[in-house]
């Protein structure tokens, strides 16, 4: 077995550490994990057990949380997020990461984090955790991928406006995003042969020109280059008719040119399923596909679906390096 996964607490105010006493119950002690933040700031009679060490995590009774302590300047207000927590929010994920890489941890699952608060309250430089954990990791390029029972997918580009898709994408970001993704699926999904599905950027990926020029001019060259060195790759194909059930069964992921395309159909699918994954980092790194939930944070309506199945993909992609 693995190293227990190592959950941030995330933003405290919001429904992260209630999700994460809620999907230690669920889940028992068939998922090592330990939880690492104040307890003051779970729910009121939660059951939890204070650890000194990730390695007493297997050894807490299977419904109580094991929580690796990490005191923060004060109680949380529900739906209030205050910026002197900030610094210690930004430390828990320092300190699971130093945790996962010396190996006291399987993994990390993180919890969602308020990006103004972060940067209110320390000054946070980066757009969201993805970035930050690239940085952890010295710099490395990473690729965000969001993954379920019924579909993975990737976005080339991400968080930029659509009239800016265009000139961002490139053919050294789109075979880099290539690379990472067939990497990812390869070290941390067990496929040897992974088969990538890559959708143009037009309606219709361009129609032969008629719609746009990208899929001829930037995606066919490079897709046709790493086709052959190896990699099994089908498009560009039209993004309208590649996510029915016939047509996911043909390929392992989707690599989508710009965010909604890729993000529209996995929450279609499966909206409570979906996990955001890191491909790239020296260790593994999931989180929920959900944020913080300040509107029903505190009142019990927050469903773990999502937590859980992070932490469990989680476990899966660290068994799957370790093997």
């Amino acid at each position: 077995m693995t190293a227990a996964i190592a959950l941030t607490c995330g933003e405290p105010a919001g429904v992260g550490p209630e999700l994460a006493v809620a999907a230690r119950q669920a889940l028992g002690d068939s998922l090592p994990l330990f939880w690492i933040g104040d307890p003051r700031h779970l729910p009121k009679g939660a059951d939890f057990t204070i650890i000194d060490s990730p390695a007493l995590a297997a050894k807490v009774a299977p419904r109580s949380l094991p929580v690796l302590r990490h005191d923060f300047a004060s109680e949380a207000q529900h739906g209030q997020p205050q910026p002197e927590h900030a610094k210690d929010v930004i430390a828990v994920i320092e300190r699971a990461v130093a945790l996962v890489q010396s190996g006291q941890a399987g993994g990390v699952c993180t919890a969602p984090i308020h990006k103004k608060a972060l940067k209110d309250g320390a000054g946070f430089g980066f757009p969201g955790h993805t970035e930050f954990l690239a940085h952890l990791a010295g710099g490395v390029p990473v690729v965000m991928m969001l993954a379920s029972p019924l579909l993975r997918v990737v976005p080339v580009t991400i968080h930029i406006a659509l009239a800016d898709v265009a000139q961002a994408l490139t053919p050294d970001l789109l075979e880099q995003t290539l690379r990472i993704t067939q990497a990812g699926l390869q070290r941390d999904f067990g496929l040897k042969h992974p088969r990538i599905a890559v959708a143009g950027l037009n309606p219709h990926a361009g129609e032969g020109g008629a719609m746009g020029h990208e899929e001829i001019a930037l995606i066919a060259p490079v897709l046709d280059r790493l086709r052959a060195q190896g990699m099994d790759l089908i498009g560009p194909a039209s993004a309208d008719t590649l996510f029915h059930a016939r047509a996911r069964a043909g390929y392992d992921v989707a690599v989508c040119m710009y965010h909604d395309q890729a993000l529209i159909p996995i929450k279609t699918l499966d909206f409570d399923g979906g996990v955001n994954v890191t491909l790239g980092l020296p260790f593994v790194r999931t989180s929920p596909d959900h944020g913080t939930a300040f509107d029903i944070a505190g009142k019990g309506l927050a469903k773990p679906d999502s937590l859980i199945a992070a932490l469990r993909l989680a476990a899966d992609m660290a068994q799957a390096r370790a093997n």
